[in-house]
């Protein structure tokens, strides 16, 4: 047992080394085409070109807030899929007049939904792409080798084309713009300095106008709370990997699952005496100091006793005390008398018990008493 325990210890450390080694290690692939990337594929130029142009520049990351009004926003390939609330509030950011370069391969369903996006069956050669004079400056950009075509629509102003297919367009959205791109590769690190791809971006930014705030969307190139839900589990690598490797352990656990030591009968519970729960209750109300709560349990206790055996009612207060009166004037004194001297006793425990003992003297006399009443 001790020798399994420590190949546990083991395996924790080496696996904690090993995340330790792989966050910290520069990354040289972000297929999600991340502004914190440095990588060929990783967009850090484009937050740093913005930067240089003088836009205020940030990330979206931790949660998903919308940047001001007349700013742009880059969304690149999410890997985290947007939700339907989250996809409505950006088409009424753009509506009200933000900019939005929505670029990604496949696209995210929420988004392509909210903004009508069309994406065509196949791919195309994007090698070769040739732009509109929207885009000044701008002849062809190069980006994948290949790329999957949009169907434009009439209000969709196609920007870049590949063999009569438009990879890219722009669109007026309300006060703002929607910029969608098939290509992302063609604003990412390794690829600005190929053809008019750098004049692209430089378009692509004045959009917004100078000095405008420019985000970048990380929010969904993370693990979000959406992420966690049962279907990731099954309809991402990550999950079904994760997945797989609980069913192995529980496996692993159960084909070698060992007792650590002879079953112990659990002992059966012996009852409890009254006695022992007057004390307890006692006791926890000495030891919170709750005395004002005692002679009130012990008043209400006496005065239900006594009007059950007179056959008064307890409640309410004020008409149990003037009928006791009338039937019983003494008994009616003689409780107003135990209860008077209960409230003021000092903080003696003598004199608290013995105007206790009173009190139970008076609710439950002795046979003899009780018969005279």
């Amino acid at each position: 047992m001790k020798g399994l325990r420590g190949w546990v210890i083991a395996l924790v450390i080496a696996l904690l080394i090993g995340a330790a080694a792989y966050l910290g290690e520069p990354r040289q692939d972000s297929p999600e085409h991340s502004s914190n990337s440095d990588a060929a594929n990783g967009a850090s130029a484009v937050l740093l070109f913005a930067q240089a142009m003088g836009h205020p520049t940030s990330q979206i990351e931790g949660t998903f807030s919308m940047p001001s009004q007349d700013g742009l926003m880059f969304v690149f390939t999410p890997t985290s899929p947007y939700t339907s609330d989250d996809a409505g509030r950006t088409a009424a950011w753009v509506r009200s007049g933000g900019v939005l370069v929505y670029a990604s391969e496949q696209g995210d369903a929420e988004l392509d939904h909210a903004f009508s996006v069309t994406r065509l069956n196949g791919q195309v050669s994007s090698q070769t792409e040739l732009a509109s004079p929207v885009l000044a400056g701008v002849r062809s950009v190069s980006g994948a080798d290949l790329a999957v075509p949009l169907d434009a629509s009439s209000s969709q102003v196609p920007i870049l084309r590949s063999s009569g297919y438009p990879l890219g367009y722009v669109e007026k959205l309300g006060q703002g713009t929607v910029v969608v791109l098939s290509d992302p590769l063609v604003l990412c690190n390794g690829y600005l300095d190929k053809a008019d791809n750098g004049r692209l971006l430089a378009d692509l930014l004045g959009l917004a106008g100078g000095g405008a705030p420019v985000a970048f969307d990380e929010y969904h190139h993370g693990l979000i709370l959406t992420d966690f839900a049962p279907q990731a589990w099954v309809t991402t690598p990550w999950g079904a990997a994760i997945l797989w490797f609980l069913v192995a352990v529980f496996a692993g656990l159960l084909l070698r699952g060992r007792r650590f030591g002879p079953l112990v009968p659990r002992p059966s519970e012996a009852a409890r005496a009254d006695a022992e729960w007057a004390v307890a209750v006692g006791e926890l109300l000495r030891r919170s100091g709750a005395r004002a709560l005692t002679l009130g349990m012990l008043a209400n206790a006496s005065e239900r006793a006594v009007a059950a055996r007179t056959g008064l009612p307890a409640q309410p207060r004020d008409r149990f005390w003037n009928a006791l009166y009338a039937r019983a004037p003494e008994l009616h004194a003689e409780l107003a008398a135990a209860e008077h001297a209960l409230y003021g006793s000092t903080g003696d425990d003598v004199e608290l018990m013995s105007a206790a003992q009173r009190l139970h003297q008076i609710a439950y006399p002795p046979a003899r008493e009780r018969r005279r009443q």
